[in-house]
């Protein structure tokens, strides 16, 4: 007796289902993985950047234009200031003070309680330049002019800022210095001409990047979702009015509007989403209106409207969610868009403003290495641009895919 292998239609919704094509194309699956790091990376912020300081803009005029892996020694001099340490959030979105001043040197010696530095110019350039520190100034916060230490034989006796009395052997605060506050640190992407850490800067640019980007498509979504649904829902002088204000700014190029309306707006990084997000709306209103007008005579329509539901109802609970497939596509392309056109702004120097690093704006600081022998200072930044526009392209592609009612699984 023969038994047939009965065959059975998976039944799923249609999320599901789009997911599971989603996941086949493999491009678009590794640019939504790269996306998710960006985010995680954006989100931890200064919590994982070699530099934790505010905008990552500790410079050490030293180190300018020093190559990837480079390494320094260190001397850490606690600041004479009181100094709040920020909490975890805190720290993780603004960054944090620090609270030592750093001192590159090439070597160092100890002379009874002070350590005198030779303060770091070039591995091949000596030029013998020298700072000395008091050891106790070293390691705890003092009144600036150190008037308040005492030394007692082999003993320092003083008074920090916080009128805490303290009394530490010379021995001991040398172990202290050698074990804590002489350290190595190493760029691995090296440093800008400001000798700031350009792995840093990097890191943080993400932010700023996805923010822009975020935050813009929100805005366009907002506008060209509702100017879009009444033009297409209630057509008559609506959708004439609504069509003669998409065309009058669509005939407008869009890096000159974003322009006009930052100098408008003023300079800064709030403006630029403002600005890049009231030009973004245009393409989302037309193609909601020209989707709308598909599926407006639909018969599910024509029900709603005989059950006596609300027109503004009909269309956010009825007819919305069948075209948000098309919005997420769109969407997808914008963002990568609002990347662009903020990069186009920060190194034309009417986007970002310094010292917030920017990817725009380290292209605009350096490149006039490209020339040079430095002129990954200025592609890095450019490679990051490009990689983020990449994956929201293909993620677009994927989505739209993914979307398509007339793909059939194999």
């Amino acid at each position: 007796m023969l038994f047939r292998k009965k065959k059975y239609i998976s039944s799923a919704s249609l999320s599901r289902l789009a997911w599971k094509r989603f996941k086949k194309n493999t491009l678009s699956f590794i640019s939504l993985f790269f996306i998710f790091i960006a985010i995680l990376i954006s989100l931890l912020g200064y919590l994982i950047t070699p530099d934790p300081t505010p905008f990552a803009n500790e410079q050490f005029l030293e180190l300018t234009i020093r190559k990837p892996g480079f390494s320094v020694e260190m001397l850490l001099v606690r600041k004479n200031e009181k100094i709040i340490k920020p909490n975890f959030f805190k720290k993780m979105i603004w960054g944090e003070k620090s609270i030592y001043t750093s001192f590159p040197f090439l070597k160092y010696k100890f002379i009874e309680d002070n350590i005198l530095i030779e303060e770091y110019s070039d591995p091949t350039i000596n030029d013998g330049l020298e700072k000395l520190f008091n050891l106790a100034d070293i390691v705890y916060p003092l009144s600036p002019d150190n008037s308040n230490i005492k030394q007692k034989g082999k003993y320092l006796f003083f008074n920090d800022i916080y009128g805490i009395a303290h009394k530490k052997s010379i021995e001991e605060l040398k172990n202290i210095v050698k074990s804590k506050h002489i350290i190595k640190r190493t760029f691995l992407l090296g440093t800008d001409r400001f000798g700031r850490d350009l792995l840093s800067q990097l890191l943080i640019g993400t932010r700023v990047s996805l923010s822009v980007g975020f935050i813009s498509v929100f805005i366009s979504l907002i506008i060209g979702i509702f100017l879009g649904s009444l033009a297409g829902f209630f057509r008559g002088w609506i959708d004439n009015l609504i069509v003669w204000f998409i065309n009058v700014i669509w005939s407008i190029p869009t890096l000159l509007l974003v322009i006009a309306i930052t100098f408008a707006l003023g300079k800064g990084f709030w403006q630029v989403f403002i600005a890049v997000g009231l030009t973004m709306w245009v393409e989302v209103a037309r193609v909601v209106r020209g989707q709308i007008l598909s599926i407006r005579e639909k018969e599910f329509v024509e029900a709603a409207k005989s059950l006596g539901f609300g027109n503004f109802r009909i269309i956010f609970r009825h007819i919305l969610p069948n075209i948000m497939g098309v919005v997420i596509v769109i969407s997808a392309a914008n963002f990568a868009a609002a990347i662009l056109i903020e990069a186009g702004l920060s190194f034309l120097g009417i986007g970002v403003q310094p010292p917030m690093p920017s990817w725009g704006t380290m292209i605009k600081e350096n490149y006039g290495y490209i020339i040079l022998d430095s002129a990954y200072l200025a592609i890095l930044p450019g490679i990051a641009i490009m990689l983020m526009v990449l994956a929201f392209m293909l993620i677009g592609n994927g989505l739209r895919d993914a979307l398509d009612v007339r793909t059939v699984d194999k």
